[in-house]
């Protein structure tokens, strides 16, 4: 199985968190990056660990004013790391309309900025879209980028349609594990298994059954697996099978070993 969306450079001990998710099942995690000072760490997660993959990209939740020199040292790091088989794509990128205080139009530049670099490179994305799915949608079809991951999921039923047609996938994690997360429940009962992929966005949006102060770690994926085969009525060995082809359709550059 595989954890398209883990922070593990955030927990306090990514090495016991990988060797238990190993036990779990759980044998890939992809880690984004954030910001350009964690751009190394994510790197060298992954050098050090052959479960571990990595993308590069600017948060939305951390730009500030145009990130010019951010912009400049991710382009750089991006074309270095097209050598790297543990490298997989640009993100975690995108745009949140959630937060309060946030500088939209320098979030929203910074974001099309990117894309341009994923549409030059090649390369899928992964996206943070909070209350901006529209907008999002509409710089994804600006600069032509037809394959990625919208990560944690939570648009309307075509909002989530547009996103297929435009090729991306969807990611479902901790907030599926809630009664109280229906329509997030019932898109991942109506969409297509194969639009699907797992995340734990490690280590935020814990499942339901963490109790307050336990850790969210990767191997929680087989948690969420569990409860998307309940929701859907099917063994969760299908759940593990065409989720992780879901990935790797996202993710083009996941190797087919890695499956």
């Amino acid at each position: 199985m595989i954890d398209t969306h883990c922070h593990l450079d955030f927990l306090s001990d990514p090495h016991e968190a990988l060797l238990d998710a190993q036990a779990a099942g759980i044998h890939r995690v992809v880690v984004p990056s954030v910001e350009v000072s964690n751009f190394s760490r994510v790197r060298a997660l992954a050098t050090a660990n052959p479960q571990v993959y990595y993308c590069l990209g600017l948060h939305p939740c951390v730009v500030l004013g145009s990130a010019e020199d951010d912009l400049r040292r991710l382009k750089e790091e991006l074309a270095v790391s097209l050598a790297d088989p543990k490298f997989l794509g640009v993100g975690e990128i995108g745009l949140d309309h959630y937060l309060p205080g946030l500088d939209r139009m320098a979030m929203e530049q910074v974001f099309h900025a990117q894309l341009r670099l994923a549409r030059d490179f090649d390369l899928p994305v992964v996206l943070h879209v909070r209350r901006a799915q529209d907008l999002v949608l509409k710089g994804l079809r600006r600069f032509g980028i037809q394959h990625g991951i919208a990560h944690a999921f939570n648009g309307s039923h075509s909002q989530a349609q547009a996103f297929l047609k435009q090729g991306f996938h969807l990611g479902f994690g901790g907030t599926l594990t809630y009664s109280g997360s229906r329509q997030i429940r019932r898109l991942a009962v109506d969409l297509p298994l194969e639009s699907i992929v797992l995340e734990t966005d490690s280590p935020d949006i814990a499942p339901s059954w963490l109790s307050r102060g336990e850790s969210n770690t990767p191997k929680q994926i087989r948690g969420i697996a569990g409860v998307l085969a309940e929701l859907r009525g099917v063994p969760i060995s299908e759940i593990e099978a065409v989720t992780s082809r879901a990935a790797a359709a996202a993710l083009s550059r996941l190797p087919a070993e890695a499956l």
